[in-house]
């Protein structure tokens, strides 16, 4: 399986590390850059754990506490990592990234102590009450779609789509109103090769449903467009297209990875509070005929859950660190029988043990998830019974990986796998409205 250079340094870095750290367990360097390599490729918990270890066997290291806390930083954990930072900066003032990199951990953390302060005991109220969506008026000169009597229509989402194309905005009155299934992967912001899954596969209707399965947004700097474009269709067609929520659609993934800081720069604040709202209420899983689960991540960290445990879970809220919802956006397969500790530091990893007993238990066939970039845009495991699809195609500009979608049909769902490759797009780079800290570079 092909996989980019820049991935494959990583990997053998990691191969390398770990061979070193064989001979040589007592050496705090071999685990703190074995747990730089780790942050390369996005396993956060396994780079977190180095961190840790590079710091139990030397407590005086200060790139351990770097790495720590830039491992911290992206799961979300900011007063873990402030300390840290705290702790570098203490020992190298004079250190400009390290500066910069407290100083924007500190403002988060700020930030978050302030929303606790004002937040209220009483029931939150919904932005949508502050809204006078009516009042808005939409000025003479705008000559971009508009909604037909207060209704989305297949007219007005073709000329939004092409608005979008064109890097147009949309009115923000019209926003905020905003036989097979094919099934979508991630998409990531990757507005331009969405317009491409629909050119290759047809425009959503009553006889072309699809389901896109979860991280809508974030990473990719076109999140808005493919959130209004995925909003409109649902508006449009409701029982024929579906959205599940995944990891990225959560208030910490978005103030890291970009989303909310595009909301604010092409519309407000108010408007990224509505989308944390809306995105609270995605269902988090699908079955389809009774056969076949479809959720963001995977499986769970214990056995014995039920559809029908998973009917009564609370979902309207950010999700917690342990527990089926947890599960349901963070797992990820392994090749071997069992659980163990998750490369990214939340849930678990299953393997094809666990799926069996969940299916049988369950009566299932088996089950599709998303969450992971494949060379080839999707991977079959666990004897057939885990499928993974990826939607994003050269995922950030870097990858080089394909892009996949799966057309389920018939009476049995037997599944058909369709690739294909990125389209250019306009030169507005990956994570350009991320938080600083992911600009800068996981160091």
């Amino acid at each position: 399986m092909w996989k980019s250079q820049t991935s494959l340094y990583y990997e053998n870095a990691i191969k390398y590390y770990t061979e070193a750290l064989e001979l040589n367990p007592s050496n705090a360097i071999y685990y703190s850059n074995r747990s730089l390599a780790y942050l390369r490729t996005e396993c956060y918990g396994y780079a977190l754990a180095d961190a840790t270890k590079a710091l139990e066997i030397d407590k005086n290291y200060i790139k351990g506490y770097y790495r720590r806390a830039t491992s911290n930083m992206a799961l979300g954990k900011f007063k873990a990592a402030l300390k840290d930072y705290e702790t570098v900066v203490r020992v190298r003032p004079n250190d400009k990234d390290a500066t910069m990199k407290y100083q924007e951990c500190s403002k988060i953390v700020k930030q978050k102590a302030f929303e606790r302060a004002i937040a209220s005991d009483e029931t939150k109220k919904s932005v949508v009450d502050s809204l006078d969506i009516e009042n808005m008026t939409i000025e003479d000169d705008y000559v971009g779609p508009k909604l037909e009597d207060g209704k989305v229509t297949l007219t007005f989402m073709k000329e939004m789509m092409d608005w979008f194309q064109d890097q147009k905005k949309l009115h923000r009155k019209c926003a905020y109103q905003s036989e097979k299934i094919t099934i979508c992967g991630d998409t990531h912001g990757q507005y331009y090769d969405l317009l491409n899954i629909f050119k290759l596969n047809g425009l959503p209707s009553e006889t072309n449903p699809y389901l896109f399965n979860g991280d809508f947004v974030d990473r990719g700097s076109f999140s808005l467009e493919v959130i209004l474009t995925l909003f409109g269709f649902k508006l449009l067609f409701p029982d024929n297209f579906h959205l599940l929520r995944g990891n990225h659609e959560t208030d910490n993934m978005n103030q890291m990875y970009g989303f909310e800081g595009e909301v604010k720069a092409k519309y407000t604040a108010q408007m990224f509070q509505l989308f944390s709202e809306v995105f609270q209420w995605l269902p988090l899983a699908q079955c389809i005929n009774n056969k076949v689960l479809i959720m963001h991540g995977g499986l769970f960290s214990e056995d014995g859950v039920t559809l029908d445990d998973l009917r009564k879970i609370d979902r309207n809220r950010q999700p917690p660190d342990s527990g089926p919802m947890c599960d349901l956006l963070w797992s990820d397969p392994q090749p071997q029988n069992g659980r163990s500790i998750s490369k990214r530091g939340v849930s678990c990893q299953f393997g094809p043990d666990v799926t069996e007993r969940f299916l049988e238990q369950n009566k299932l066939d088996f089950i599709v998830r998303s969450h992971e970039v494949k060379a080839e845009g999707y991977e079959v495991t666990h004897s057939g019974k885990c499928i993974t699809v990826f939607s994003a195609p050269n995922y950030c500009d870097q990858m080089g990986n394909k892009g996949a979608y799966i057309h389920l049909r018939g009476s049995d769902l037997k599944p058909e796998f369709h690739q294909f490759t990125a389209v250019p797009h306009p030169n507005v780079k990956p994570m350009a409205y991320a938080n600083t800290l992911m600009q800068l570079g996981m160091m």
